[in-house]
């Protein structure tokens, strides 16, 4: 590992000063220590986020749930909060990796980071969510932009994330054994202004797949989107599954997804 300066700011504000260059933010530590440590990622200074009390947490509001930053995926597992408004985003985070990731990452760090087989950004654009910053709100289907790419600008924190309710949603994925993260992901969520259909694991980043999503608007159902297929070109492809198998995969997890979201 390179050598860093270490900072535990008690503040957004804080924390915000302090990344200033080549900075980086601490926020779990789940990715980015691994990736220092075997020196494929360096920063001259880590902002440790874990002491900011007011990043943390989960409020029900009239029409959202909103989850602060440094909320861990095993809080969010474990909330009746979330049980009760997005008991699919429950499910998801339970599912995150093992025991220590869940009690160590964060959903902030999470989203932050956007690896391309995460679990949570499928939440967050299947659902709509937006996120919140230092600075701005930003919608998810701006959030996204490419292989661990997000809209976020430098220096830029993440302190919620705002996830609509919606009428019913599922998340199902077929994880790869060793690492838990997705091969192939899919969050359907169905909402009174229609359907979202996200994907992770199948491309360089999380994407929607509009076809699906009409064809789930017309008819709520599994056999609606039997013949939708994604196409292969631009899938990831690599020991663990082609492209076309993860293509394939896309049509089988929806199909799964919307039946286990119509049993809720």
């Amino acid at each position: 590992m390179y050598g860093f300066e270490y900072e535990r700011p008690s503040s957004v504000a804080d924390a915000v000063r302090a990344s200033a260059g080549d900075a980086r933010y601490l926020a779990g530590g789940q990715s980015l220590v691994q990736s220092m440590k075997l020196r494929l990622a360096s920063a001259s200074t880590l902002v440790d986020l874990a002491a900011i009390s007011g990043l943390r947490g989960l409020t029900r509001e009239a029409s959202a749930l909103k989850i602060g930053a440094m909320t861990r995926h095993s809080e969010v597992a474990r909330s009746p909060e979330v049980r009760d408004a997005i008991p699919a985003l429950a499910d998801l985070a339970e599912g995150i990796g093992d025991p220590m990731v869940r009690n160590q990452g964060t959903i902030g760090g999470s989203i932050a980071n956007a690896d391309p087989a995460a679990d949570y950004p499928a939440a967050v654009l299947g659902l709509g969510a937006t996120i919140e910053t230092d600075r701005r709100t930003i919608a998810a289907d701006d959030f996204f932009v490419d292989l661990f790419t997000t809209a976020l600008e430098p220096g830029e924190l993440i302190v919620a994330v705002r996830f609509p309710l919606v009428k019913r949603a599922a998340y199902v994925k077929l994880r790869q054994p060793a690492s838990r993260f997705a091969l192939v992901g899919v969050f359907v969520a169905q909402a009174p202004d229609g359907v979202r259909v996200a994907v992770t694991g199948a491309r360089s980043h999380v994407f929607r797949v509009p076809e699906m999503e009409q064809a789930l608007a017309r008819d709520f159902t599994p056999e609606a989107i039997e013949g939708v297929q994604v196409d292969p070109a631009g899938c990831n492809s690599d020991l663990h599954g082609s492209a076309q198998y993860r293509a394939a995969m896309v049509t089988v997890l929806a199909r799964r997804a919307v039946a286990q979201a119509r049993e809720r």
